[in-house]
């Protein structure tokens, strides 16, 4: 069953969409249940591959494929013996992620069945969504890294379809960067500029394909297979001995680019935040299981490949090479995350401070990734960074649809429009805190064991000597308290306090604030659960993660040998929350601080409303509220240079080049040849014996020439330089 449950978990979800049009003609419930049905066995099939994984069947244990593959021939190239399979990988990390996609993308399929119930465009919905979370799945079930880009593709086609999804909506909104426009007029541009920016990551992991495509087959062994590039490590060599290692960084920071677009990191976060204009469900799918996990994936998808390589080269320029770029992602998540969560403290959106939040949790990812090349036990790194991907995926996805909810009842998406809904709406509340307090990493809620995770990882990596270790460190800290201190804001102006002029016009005017149907809340009810639990799976997860490690990249230090169940998890516990040096563990200590520091200080301000925040508002504090509002002007700044600039310089070129340069050139041409011809018929004068004397000179002029060429032979030819 194993090579069909692989494929269907992405061919169901495909399948699904193609046949929306089909049912929306039978009928509409058709449709709708249809798209959830079919979202429910992509889910059952990525489920299903799990205990393959768990009990080693998947596992072949034959280099080059160690974990099962089913590929069929697609491109051929005969020349140099070249070959595309489209195949998929079934190994721990593509059914984790595939888990996610299809899992989390069936709920909110199902939570869309009262959130989108009466939209006018549901069958266009149905498609997207469905071909979305299929190219997700795809993505990351994919055997090589040319089926992994179409997979890629598709998702950014549906985040661009899906962001504008409301284009015909007329309502005016006032937008920044815009002015006063239609809401749909914003939705299309908020989904252009995901599309465009996105784009840019896109080109440059595709150039980085074509180039390890190339120095595969140079190297004689042709490949994008992920397996086979862990067991021959020739194509890397080859290409970290071109110019001393500047040709593998310039391919590797291209590869990475890719990563930073689809993952909204520094310097291309800018398009996340205006991907809040389209339907809450697709923010949430978004966020939580398609689109910005991609960059995550593929860098953890590739990373222990490039370890290895790592490890394998200590002390060459391949190794120099590696181990810097390795620092660059450590270096944009943590600065990502800092920066993200800064502008968090300002939104005025409830979508969008969740944006922020996203961005932010992500540069988390990326710097354990980062710090997985570095530690001795790499595997702490690496699994910080996708374990936090799963914590995330499971609260993200709840807080975005408790956000629906909110934004449901109050048809308003601005945190001054809300206030007091606590007890209007005491389910959603229920669910949304509890996805703040895991976004806020307070224990036992799921982040808190992935976020100490990654401060482990970081604390190890400075203990080791290097002052990267600590930087990063202290950077997550200060990022943790304005992550619970922006959670609290959040919650706190959303359900404290009195209920905003607002909703009293709301519930004046018969339309009252309340929970959401069944519907809508019973996946909100299971989210929470699952946050609830899933810190605590940690050591399962590791061990169904890492029990084949040491096998398959045998260059890499083996991780600790797993015990009984019981003896994992008294292992787990003692490394939470103790040290053998310290006593009580120190990374357990500054999360507490962080939790106590960020939390008193957001429940004073906006839960218990002790400490007003105008003063902000005044002095240098204006200031710095303002330069965080403005998002750092990094938004304004992009718009500048490649929006208005792009203008500026397309009107010069139409101006100066195709109107003064081009157009007159033409003019110029055309004139002078009409000149020209007129001169040239007057001596057309209609007259025989005038044309047939003209016929004889230019006769006899030609055989003249003739002559000169027969008699002189090379005395005319004109020397020319440059010619041998």
């Amino acid at each position: 069953m194993l090579p069909y449950i692989a494929w269907l978990c992405f061919l169901f979800p495909l399948i699904g969409a193609l046949l929306t049009p089909i049912f929306a003609k039978i009928h509409p419930r058709l449709r709708d249940f249809g798209a959830v049905i079919f979202g429910a066995l992509g889910m059952i099939m990525a489920l299903a591959m799990v205990p393959f994984i768990w009990s080693g069947a998947a596992w072949i244990g034959t280099p080059p494929l160690y974990w099962y593959e089913h590929s069929i021939e697609w491109i051929t190239v005969p020349v140099i013996n070249f070959s595309i399979q489209f195949g998929v990988l079934v190994d721990p990390l593509s059914v984790f992620m595939a888990c996610i996609a299809t899992g989390i993308g069936f709920l909110i399929l199902v939570y869309s069945l009262g959130y989108m119930k009466g939209d006018e465009s549901l069958t266009r919905y149905w498609f997207l969504m469905q071909l979305f979370i299929g190219g997700m799945t795809l993505l990351v079930m994919a055997n090589s890294l040319f089926v992994t880009f179409i997979g890629w593709e598709i998702v950014g086609l549906c985040s661009y379809a899906l962001i504008g999804f409301w284009y015909n909506r007329k309502n005016m909104v006032k937008d920044d960067q815009l002015g006063e426009v239609t809401e749909g007029k914003l939705n299309s541009h908020s989904g252009m500029k995901a599309f465009i920016v996105t784009r840019v990551g896109d080109v440059g992991l595709l150039i980085s394909i074509v180039f390890i495509a190339f120095f595969t087959v140079s190297a004689g062994n042709p490949t994008l297979n992920y397996q086979v590039l862990q067991t021959d490590f020739t194509w890397l060599y080859n290409m970290a001995a071109i110019l001393n290692g500047l040709l593998l960084m310039g391919v590797f920071l291209l590869f990475f680019l890719g990563p930073i677009g689809k993952s909204a990191q520094f310097p291309l976060q800018f398009w996340l935040p205006e991907a809040m204009a389209g339907p809450t469900t697709v923010s949430a799918l978004i966020h939580a299981a398609a689109m910005v996990k991609a960059g995550v994936y593929l860098v953890a998808r590739m990373a222990p490949i490039l370890v290895s390589a790592f490890i394998a080269t200590s002390g060459t320029i391949t190794a120099f090479v590696l181990n810097n770029f390795f620092l660059i992602i450590a270096i944009i998540g943590t600065f990502t995350s800092f920066m993200a969560a800064t502008m968090a403290l300002t939104s005025k959106e409830l979508k969008k401070v969740l944006a922020f939040s996203t961005i932010s949790q992500l540069g988390y990812m990326f710097m354990a990734l980062g710090i997985f090349a570095f530690t001795a036990d790499g595997i702490i790194g690496y699994t910080a960074g996708v374990f936090h991907l799963a914590t995330h995926a499971v609260f993200k996805a709840l807080l975005f649809l408790s956000a629906g909810a909110v934004l449901h009842a109050v048809h308003s998406k601005y945190l001054t429009d809300m206030g007091g809904l606590r007890k209007l709406m005491p389910i959603t509340f229920i669910v949304m805190f509890i996805g703040v307090l895991s976004l806020s990493g307070v224990p036992p809620f799921g982040a808190f064991w992935s976020k100490e995770l990654i401060f482990a990882s970081a604390w190890e990596l400075g203990a080791m000597g290097s002052i990267w270790g600590w930087i990063f460190l202290a950077f997550g800290a200060i990022t943790a308290i304005m992550t619970i201190f922006y959670s609290f804001r959040m919650i706190g102006l959303t359900f404290y306090g009195e209920p905003s002029a607002h909703v009293k016009s709301l519930e004046s005017e018969g339309h009252p604030a309340h929970d959401p149907p069944g519907v809508m809340w019973i996946p909100l009810a299971i989210l929470a659960g699952i946050t609830l639990v899933i810190g605590f799976l940690q050591p399962l997860f590791e061990r169904y993660f890492f029990t084949f490690w040491h096998d398959q990249f045998n260059l890499i230090p083996g991780y600790p040998h797993f015990g009984t169940i019981i003896e994992d998890y008294i292992y787990f516990f003692e490394h939470v929350f103790t040290n053998p040096v310290y006593g009580i563990s120190p990374t357990f200590l500054i999360s507490l601080g962080v939790i106590l520091l960020g939390g008193l200080l957001g429940y004073m301000f906006y839960i218990r409303r002790s400490w007003s925040p105008e003063f902000v508002g005044r002095g240098a504090l204006g200031g710095l509220y303002k330069f965080l509002d403005r998002r750092w002007y990094w938004n304004a700044l992009m718009y500048k240079i490649f929006v208005n600039g792009g203008l500026w310089f397309a009107r010069g070129l139409f101006n100066k080049v195709e109107i003064k340069g081009i157009d007159r050139a033409n003019y110029a041409i055309a004139y002078g040849s009409v000149g020209l011809s007129r001169r040239w018929r007057r001596i057309q004068t209609g007259v025989h014996s005038w044309n047939m004397i003209l016929l004889l000179i230019g006769a006899l002029l030609f055989i003249i020439l003739l002559l000169l060429f027969q008699f002189l032979g090379g005395v005319l030819m004109i020397p020319i330089p440059f010619l041998p």
